[in-house]
């Protein structure tokens, strides 16, 4: 009853998305409330020991494989797929930090320590050293799982610190896996699901950062500029594709103001998409979901979540026609976030995420 009166109260606030509990307005831009913060926490909580359905993308060298996917990923086994279980923990880490008084804390607390111990991380890192799986989660689940990492190293509680050392073995398996996989990789990836590069990098920049890594900071440098530092007048008219839940074009925007100086930055962004510059943005409208039932089409209600925290960050950095890049942002996540909590273990599993990000990262 809780979820079906928030989601009421969040399709009440269509006309004005100043009027919902789940979110204030600060500074033009759409932050999470504790209100909302209670109400995303219930997905994850919901999802993260849930064995069924599961989606498995390992590759089984032999019969020991063919088991239940919580003994080879005893951390990571609910919320569908390993991804979605991954950047679901993330979540609850990043609302227990900012909303430390949460009711379900004491609960959210419990559930992060049973499933990211020692040992299950220790037997999680198993696939990853067979030879079959070493690309297993690359580029998308990698990076989320660096993230929680950043998020517990920026964590000043003692459950953080715990299980940001039972962590690190895994996250230090994919610095030096993206360190190794730039120096081969010999064009960019621009799609709209999980392999996208550039969003892959910004959250292994993240990590880069918070972990003083700089052999890994320069890989990510010298692959943004060899791929992107040149790009002109990227295709958004092209987008979105069916099954997109990233903008192939925001996402590279996004990550080019971590790299480049912020004078060139600014030139940069205006070549790449001019588009933006005008008062009247025509760019980016918002993307329909016809089945939400459909785990591919619900993809595009991430999309317009992920948008926004690309325009977000553009916005901050580009120079000028920030307030009208700030209210696309804002349009995006007042389209998405009604349908958030549909239901459907479709979107359910893994949308709150990218809601969370999008109300609660800094630039």
């Amino acid at each position: 009853m809780k979820v079906l009166a928030l989601f009421l109260c969040l399709l009440a606030a269509t006309s004005s998305y100043a009027q919902s509990p789940l979110y204030d307005v600060k500074d033009g831009q759409m932050r999470l409330t504790t209100e909302g913060a209670m109400h995303f926490a219930q997905l994850p909580l919901k999802c993260m020991q849930h064995e069924f359905p599961y989606k498995t993308g390992i590759v089984f060298s032999d019969s020991s494989l063919i088991t239940a996917p919580k003994d080879y990923h005893p951390a990571f086994y609910g919320c569908y797929d390993w991804h979605s279980s991954v950047h679901g923990h993330w979540m609850l880490v990043r609302l227990l930090k900012m909303f430390p008084d949460l009711p379900n804390a004491a609960l959210i607390r419990k559930k992060l320590a049973e499933n990211l111990s020692q040992e299950h991380i220790n037997t999680e890192l198993l696939v990853f050293r067979g030879k079959e799986n070493k690309g297993f989660e690359r580029i998308y689940g990698w990076s989320w799982l660096m993230q929680l990492q950043t998020e517990l190293l920026t964590w000043d509680d003692p459950l953080a610190r715990k299980l940001s050392r039972n962590i690190a073995p895994l996250a230090t398996l994919f610095n030096n896996a993206w360190r190794d996989f730039l120096k081969k990789i010999a064009y960019p990836i621009r799609v709209g699901e999980h392999t996208n590069l550039a969003f892959g990098l910004r959250l292994a920049w993240d990590y880069a950062i918070v972990t003083n890594a700089p052999s890994l900071q320069a890989s990510i440098k010298e692959a943004a500029m060899r791929f992107y530092g040149n790009d002109r007048d990227c295709p958004a008219s092209w987008e979105p594709g069916g099954y997109d839940f990233l903008s192939p074009c925001l996402e590279e925007a996004d990550l080019m103001w971590r790299i480049l100086p912020a004078a060139d930055y600014q030139h940069w962004v205006k070549a790449f998409l001019p588009g933006l510059f005008f008062s009247d943005i025509q760019l980016f409208h918002i993307a329909t979901v016809n089945d939400r039932t459909d785990g591919k089409l619900v993809h595009l209600d991430g999309l317009n979540l992920s948008r926004a925290w690309c325009l977000y960050g553009i916005a901050k950095h580009a120079g000028q026609n920030s307030t009208a890049i700030r209210e696309l942002a804002n349009k995006h996540l007042q389209a998405a976030l009604p349908h958030i909590a549909s239901g459907d273990y479709a979107g359910e599993h893994w949308l709150a995420t990218f809601a969370v990000y999008a109300m609660t990262v800094e630039y």
